[in-house]
């Protein structure tokens, strides 16, 4: 209730002398001016003399909100208190009033130590876990994929991709091979083949976690979604599904119940150095893959968390100037021209071009209810054990490449990874649902060349990617072997030691409260 005053400037709501007012106040945002994508956060107050009117007035506004379905009622939180500046907490605390006004229950756990979420969503119980709408992050990439790999490496069953050595080399050109896999079962899942004795008891390892809790969630799943609200040093996959690295902005898109798909890359790593004869372990990861200069930049880092999101750039200074390149060996699945999108055919690989092509290809931005991601969603086929694949991941059509030399890295995009270091991000016409890996391959060239390609990088409309030393291949899948005896690969920002792994892309696995960045 609000009195207002007889006095002329006694504050308040002028409307009157001696007069009364019940008001109620609605929530809401608008749009910034200067940034599209950004939410800010408004509020309408309604006032009326009769508390009646006003009850109808929320009984009726409440009720409209309560219809929308979309809109999550329970949500699990885990916050990594350390992320980017050590500001995890301090984030969640700004955003709190949000669930609160929107009526979003919040279990909220505070990370101790590291490892933790990746724990608790590992072990909780399917039942448990379905009484959630959503798991939300607050942290950095780092901290969102512990969570994603908590929560699918015992619940996602799939066929794994085939290790390199099981592609048989057939076909040698100049520098490229055509590769087949072989093929000796032919009841297998219609994914990329992986046979061998070592994988069936890792396979059946799988199945007998998920049985063994009465499993009853699978991938895709139309119920549960993950969300991120930003506290990290690059938070790119937020940037990527929002458009920007504001936390109101994340916190509203969660509340209002939005969705969107995200393409998932399956990591099998076969071995961890040359000799080593290890089981094979699995990692999924959301938004990049990275070796050589990304695995080493990572490695260099991790001990100078203490220096915030300025510790990459210490340490990609330092790895730059020291301008290491690495042998390797990687085979892909090959995209027909005429299903591949034009604007990402690969235009550098003639050799008579200048280190720099003058065509500059047109690129298609994923944005919100973008064309790319819906009309990929046509064609994909949703197999039995529930993983959501494209048309090209059938062994048995797919033909496969090959390339090997010294690269100073090699990268696999599954996003466009837009951050502060990249407004652009690595490869600018990604997608977050196309069901399509980037695999960037940057040859051995002088440190000038290379410094040149990490500036247009850096650069607002750059073409990282415009160089002859650049190889950029859109694929479902490829295989990876180092010829030498250190291999550290960059995971979302986690380090994984592996000299010799698998990747493969899921369409639209996981489901985001996001929309996608706005135009």
């Amino acid at each position: 209730m609000i009195h207002d005053s007889d006095r002329p400037n006694g504050g308040g709501y002028l409307l009157g002398l001696d007069s009364e007012m019940f008001r109620f106040t609605v929530h809401g945002y608008q749009r910034s001016k200067t940034n599209h994508c950004q939410c800010i956060l408004v509020a309408y107050t309604f006032g009326h003399k009769d508390l009646q009117t006003c009850q109808v007035w929320v009984d009726r506004v409440t009720s409209f909100i309560n219809m929308d379905d979309r809109r999550p009622k329970n949500i699990l939180v885990f916050i990594h208190p350390l992320s980017g500046k050590g500001n995890g907490c301090r984030t969640w605390e700004s955003v709190a009033p949000i669930f609160s006004r929107a009526k979003v229950k919040t279990k909220v756990t505070v990370t101790q130590r590291a490892g933790q979420a990746f724990d608790v969503m590992a072990s909780i119980e399917d039942i448990e876990l379905k009484s959630y709408d959503g798991v939300v992050s607050v942290g950095g990439d780092g901290f969102f994929n512990e969570i994603l790999n908590g929560l699918l490496r015992s619940r996602h069953n799939a066929a794994l991709p085939p290790a390199p050595e099981e592609i048989v080399h057939f076909v040698a050109n100049t520098g490229t091979n055509e590769i087949e896999p072989e093929i000796s079962n032919q009841d297998q899942d219609p994914l990329l083949q992986c046979s061998g004795s070592r994988l069936s008891s890792f396979r059946n390892g799988i199945e007998a976690r998920s049985t063994g809790q009465n499993a009853t969630l699978s991938f895709p799943n139309e119920h549960l979604r993950l969300g991120i609200i930003p506290a990290g040093s690059t938070d790119a996959i937020v940037i990527c599904t929002t458009g920007t690295r504001d936390p109101i902005t994340s916190a509203l898109q969660i509340v209002l119940g939005k969705r969107v798909c995200l393409d998932i890359a399956q990591v099998v790593r076969w071995k961890t150095t040359t000799f080593s004869n290890d089981a094979p372990f699995v990692r999924y990861a959301a938004s990049f893959a990275g070796y050589g200069f990304y695995g080493d930049v990572i490695k260099e880092s991790e001990n100078l968390r203490w220096m915030g999101p300025k510790r990459y750039d210490y340490a990609g200074t330092k790895v730059f100037l020291k301008h290491r390149s690495y042998e390797a060996e990687v085979s892909y699945v090959e995209v027909s021209e005429e299903l591949e999108d034009p604007t990402s055919k690969n235009i550098l690989d003639s050799g008579t071009r200048s280190f720099v092509s003058a065509e500059k290809p047109e690129r298609v931005i994923c944005r919100v209810n973008c064309r790319i991601c819906s009309e990929s969603a046509k064609t994909t086929q949703i197999l039995t054990n529930g993983s959501s694949l494209t048309q090209y991941n059938n062994v048995r059509t797919s033909r496969w490449l090959q390339s090997k030399g010294r690269y100073l890295s090699i990268g696999a995009a599954i996003i466009s990874n837009r951050n502060g270091r990249a407004p652009d991000g690595l490869v600018a016409d990604a997608h977050l649902s196309d069901g399509f890996l980037h695999l960037i391959l940057i040859k051995d060239c002088p440190r000038a060349f290379y410094l040149w390609h990490l500036t247009q990088l850096a650069k607002k409309g750059g073409n990282p990617l415009n160089f002859k030393f650049v190889e950029h291949h859109k694929t479902p899948a490829f295989t990876f072997t180092s010829c030498g005896d250190q291999s550290v690969w960059n995971l979302d920002g986690e380090v994984l030691q592996a000299h010799q792994l698998s990747a493969q892309v899921f369409r639209g696995l996981v489901s985001l409260f996001a929309s996608g960045p706005e135009v």
